[in-house]
């Protein structure tokens, strides 16, 4: 019984990678992507796993670390809603309700689900440094609610199960809503799975490229981006080898930054406020 199950569960795989073809392409980088899921069921499953993170977490309401996070995730969304609109990508909007929370929490972290739902932990703004580091987060972290990384990696775990629609998912939310919360904090890194490794990091480069031209998009200086993960691989600890691990080296980056930095100043000297 174990074989045909998992037999199944790799058909359901080979399945999805024929699909990838027929399906849309990722704004920007143009990778055909694999999405099961209508954006719409996701969206609705992310607000309310998100609303669950705010009901347990301690949000930074005021001051000027809080008032800069929102400044800075308004200022990128603007940005990036108008190049969708001007580009053909506005179908990608649809449901998105931006909203940008600052959490009191040492985890040098931040998240954004889809429906643009973005959450910042204070860990990570020692690092940020400035205003233009949060942009570099910032930008990163709504590329992977654009590209919709999210429902590619639910629709992933949902195979992996034996599930593949989001009628499953649906199911799932109600009759089941803490599994459900948990295979959406883990597509959004609010968790870690150790199956889904070479897809995240797959995923985390694309977010890199797209999130250094949404910064740019929005005045913020690109070539700051290498140096945020200079900092970060100065934290210090050590890290796990690159096949372990969810995120590509800090090195890795800068190295793919760095070619990526001179088209996106051609962006930002046009964007710069």
């Amino acid at each position: 019984m174990k074989k045909i199950v998992t037999s199944k569960k790799y058909l359901v795989l080979g399945l999805l990678t024929l699909l990838v073809w027929g399906c849309s392409k990722v704004p920007l980088t143009g990778r055909r992507q694999i999405k099961l899921l209508p954006e719409s069921t996701l969206i609705q499953a992310s607000s309310l796993s998100y609303q669950q993170v705010l009901d347990t977490a301690n949000i930074v309401r005021t001051g000027a670390q809080a008032e800069m996070v929102k400044r800075v995730g308004n200022r990128i969304a603007a940005s990036v809603d108008k190049y969708m609109k001007e580009n053909g990508f506005e179908s990608r909007l649809e449901g998105f309700e931006w909203e940008f929370n600052l959490i009191q929490d040492d985890n040098v972290n931040a998240w954004c689900m889809s429906g643009g739902k973005v959450a910042f932990y204070t860990g990570i703004l020692p690092i940020c440094q400035d205003e233009t580091g949060v942009a570099v987060v910032m930008g990163h972290e709504i590329a992977h609610a654009i590209a919709r990384h999210g429902n590619e990696r639910v629709s992933q775990s949902l195979a992996l199960q034996g599930l593949a629609t989001g009628t499953d998912l649906l199911l799932l939310i109600k009759e089941k809503p803490e599994a459900a919360r948990d295979l959406v904090n883990i597509a959004y890194g609010v968790g870690g799975q150790l199956g889904m490794l070479a897809y995240s990091r797959k995923h985390e480069s694309e977010a890199d490229e797209m999130g250094l031209t949404f910064m740019a998009m929005a005045g913020y200086n690109p070539s700051e981006a290498p140096v945020f993960w200079d900092r970060m691989g100065k934290l210090g600890g050590q890290r796990p080898p690159l096949m372990l691990s969810t995120h590509p080296h800090p090195e890795k980056r800068q190295e793919d930054l760095r070619k990526l930095v001179p088209n996106a100043m051609i962006i930002y000297n046009q964007n710069k406020k």
